[in-house]
């Protein structure tokens, strides 16, 4: 039995208001303004920077074994991933554990931010962890949370106690070290 004309009419004049009425889903949103433009990741030396300025400003914190905050206080692990997990760089564990964390470096190379590794004697296993704040000619500044005296700078060649237990370096802000050890 073949349609009649005017209930086809009807269903295309259906078709044609509905078709109409959905292109407001399709008009292109009210201009706003200009889209934020995405923030701008600092550059690797100024990270490194922001990082050592934190560090510094937290000289004199008490020391606490397992202390992880600036409230409680720090032992070395737990003030070096403060730091560090304040600028999102993800570190976590106790100073033994940190040692396999990032890109082994020299001694000799190491950067502000970069940690440095220490043992009571050889063989044994690492008791302590610091953050570099500088090594300019020869003198290696790092900063870090010690049993008597809280949070500390001292100068790595000064310190006949830290300089004769140093052992390692390792670099866990450059691209360099996220790609030649997942970080957790």
């Amino acid at each position: 039995m073949p349609e009649s004309r005017p209930a086809k009419l009807t269903f295309i004049l259906l078709l044609f208001i509905s078709l109409l009425g959905s292109c407001q889903y399709f008009r292109p949103l009210a201009d706003s303004g200009p889209s934020p433009s995405p923030k701008k990741a600092p550059s690797e030396s100024s990270l490194r920077n922001e990082i050592v300025d934190y560090a510094y400003k937290l000289r004199g914190a008490k020391y606490r074994y397992g202390g992880k905050s600036r409230n409680s206080g720090f032992d070395c692990s737990g003030f070096v991933c403060h730091v560090l997990n304040e600028y999102g760089i993800a570190v976590s564990g106790a100073s033994y554990m940190l040692e396999n964390q990032g890109e082994k470096i020299a001694l000799d190379e190491v950067q502000p931010g970069d940690l440095l590794f220490f043992r009571k004697s050889k063989g044994g296993r690492v008791f302590h962890v610091s953050l570099v704040l500088s090594n300019d000619h020869g003198k290696t500044a790092l900063i870090h949370a010690t049993s008597g005296r809280g949070v500390v700078v001292d100068v790595l060649q000064e310190s006949s106690y830290w300089n004769s237990k140093v052992i390692t370096a390792r670099d866990v802000i450059s691209a360099r070290a996220w790609h030649a050890k997942a970080l957790p």
